[in-house]
């Protein structure tokens, strides 16, 4: 959704509390089964669609815990989507309580992931309507063609879509940095697949301007301070 294109309505409640930054679509789907969503004074059902003019109440029964964000450096092999910690090989990862990761690298790629319990900032950093960097460095197993930068800080057309431009530097034969601002599914490795690639290795360093830096692997620090004050005023929260 475009920054100045309006809502449709009627909306189901669980994308209306999303972007009314209550909670993630699925966090909704949590908070309507615990019978603390109400719409016009009545408890909420799942599927439920509500117009502009409905007034939704979310009761929070006890006080709500305190929002918290950590940069987790994932190894490879480690499952962040779901689903991929039943693929053979995967390891689960265990978050400190009531964290999720937001995005998260596919199973093979390794480096920065965001953890957080606010749910309001899924959309913020996700969504194609916003645009933050997030960074990588790639090795490929291929020697990179001469006209590899050229092509792909253009826009690649991967299946049926076509991509943004981007940032890239090449740093040897084999390897480069690529910064986006708008991030699709599997989009680098799909965009080495469209320019005759194969990623060897992904590593994501940089989130905005969370940086992984000397994170060891596998461990987990909290985003605040300085850091989590622009962190937050870029998502504009």
């Amino acid at each position: 959704m475009a920054h100045n294109e309006k809502p449709a309505f009627p909306m189901r409640i669980n994308k209306y509390l999303a972007l009314k930054k209550h909670s993630t679509r699925r966090g909704a789907d949590e908070l309507i089964k615990k019978k603390q969503v109400f719409i016009n004074g009545r408890l909420a059902v799942l599927g439920d669609k509500v117009w502009e003019t409905d007034a939704v109440e979310v009761r929070f029964r006890g006080k709500p815990a305190p929002s918290v964000y950590f940069a987790y450096n994932k190894p490879r092999g480690v499952a962040t989507h779901p689903g991929e910690e039943d693929e053979e090989g995967s390891e689960r990862i265990q978050f400190p309580q009531g964290v999720f990761p937001v995005g998260g690298l596919d199973k093979d790629a390794r480096g920065l992931v965001i953890l957080t319990n606010d749910g309001r900032i899924t959309d913020r950093l996700l969504s194609p309507a916003y645009f933050h960097e997030k960074e990588y460095i790639v090795t490929t197993k291929k020697p990179l063609r001469s006209t590899f930068r050229q092509k792909m800080e253009a826009d690649v057309r991967i299946e049926h879509e076509q991509t943004k431009p981007c940032k890239v530097e090449i740093l040897d034969e084999n390897k480069f940095q690529i910064i986006l601002t708008d991030e699709k599914r599997h989009q680098v490795r799909r965009m080495c697949v469209a320019l005759f690639q194969e990623v060897k290795d992904m590593h994501c360093v940089r989130i905005m301007n969370v940086e992984l830096g000397k994170l060891g692997e596998g461990s987990q620090r909290q985003i605040k301070g300085d850091e989590l004050k622009e962190f937050l005023e870029s998502l504009k929260l």
